[in-house]
């Protein structure tokens, strides 16, 4: 949708759950309530809606998106369930508790999802509304907290409205949030914490029987932003290129006649934000581990600076 475009408030009632779904799989945003906080909703398996999440919220760089499925079997078909796992989540779920799991291969999510990691951050929330929404979208939706990156998030359907009218299609208006906070995400193998939220610590603790550590761990970051070197190619990788040197994979943005390949040919940053994790890994097969990329310039405005950021670290040395 054009930012000029109104954002709907819809009713949290059957006809209205209908119609957030029916906007989900044409893919536009919709904003929902869980019990933690709203969340800004898109079609997890769609490249060009998850690129309008990070659009709508001015995101700067492409983190892990959390994951929303209805209950534990959907989430089994995403993601590789542990001992642990299967603990937490027969304990928790549904509810404020995100689990980082290891990605099932060809499980159909966006590579935006999950900013290139082999794992994926899943939630199944409790609220009623989230419930009939995802069971009436039928698919994994994509939703980080429904505001503008950095702001406070919301709980109401009015703090969104605050924040993204305009930017997105729709708010389905459940009321306020019972939790109020995000929920907590926790990492297994060894059992971490990574982000305190609505479920205590304590209480994950008793679960697993073993106490958490917290924050990342440094050698298997799971998140953008914990390295300089992040998610490169075995390519190396050129920025700002005017041109390609000899042997290189030249990437385009918008009009560029000697480009291999393009993010975008018309210049959309959308579009370039949707395919930037496919067309590196096109480019990086083309080039071979010793190979030469080259990238034209990307506009560092809207969701242009987000792709930036991606690609400065995927050229930092390493």
């Amino acid at each position: 949708m054009s930012e000029a475009s109104s954002t709907r408030l819809i009713a949290a009632n059957a006809a209205g759950l209908a119609k957030a779904a029916a906007l989900l799989r044409a893919g536009d945003l919709v904003a929902f309530p869980t019990e933690t906080v709203y969340g800004l909703g898109g079609d997890a398996t769609n490249d060009r809606a998850v690129a309008r999440i990070f659009e709508a919220k001015g995101r700067p760089r492409f983190n892990p998106l959390i994951v929303h499925l209805p209950d534990l079997a959907a989430a089994r078909a995403f993601a590789h369930f542990s001992p642990d796992a299967e603990r937490l989540a027969a304990a928790f779920w549904p509810g404020p508790l995100t689990l980082v799991l290891p990605l099932h291969e060809g499980a159909g999510l966006s590579p935006l999802v999950t900013a290139g990691n082999d794992s994926v951050a899943i939630r199944v929330p409790a609220h009623p509304v989230a419930q009939g929404l995802l069971r009436a979208f039928g698919g994994p939706l994509a939703a980080p907290s429904a505001n503008p990156s950095g702001k406070v998030s919301p709980t109401r359907a009015a703090h969104v409205l605050a924040g993204l009218e305009g930017r997105i299609a729709a708010v389905v208006d459940g009321g306020p949030c019972a939790v109020g906070l995000e929920s907590s995400i926790v990492a297994l193998a060894p059992p971490r914490l990574l982000r305190p939220g609505g479920l205590p610590a304590e209480a994950i603790e008793v679960c697993l029987g073993v106490p958490l550590t917290t924050g990342p761990d440094p050698s298997r970051p799971l998140a953008p932003g914990q390295l300089a070197s992040h998610y490169a190619p075995a390519a190396s990788l050129r920025l700002n290129a005017a041109a390609p040197h000899p042997g290189e994979v030249l990437i385009g943005f918008g009009p560029a006649e000697s480009a291999t390949l393009s993010l975008s040919t018309s210049g959309d940053l959308i579009e370039a934000a949707a395919n930037l994790f496919h067309i590196l890994r096109e480019a990086d097969a083309l080039a071979g581990p010793s190979g030469h990329i080259a990238v034209t310039p990307i506009p560092e405005r809207g969701i242009g600076r987000a792709i930036n950021d991606r690609l400065r670290r995927a050229a930092a040395p390493r």
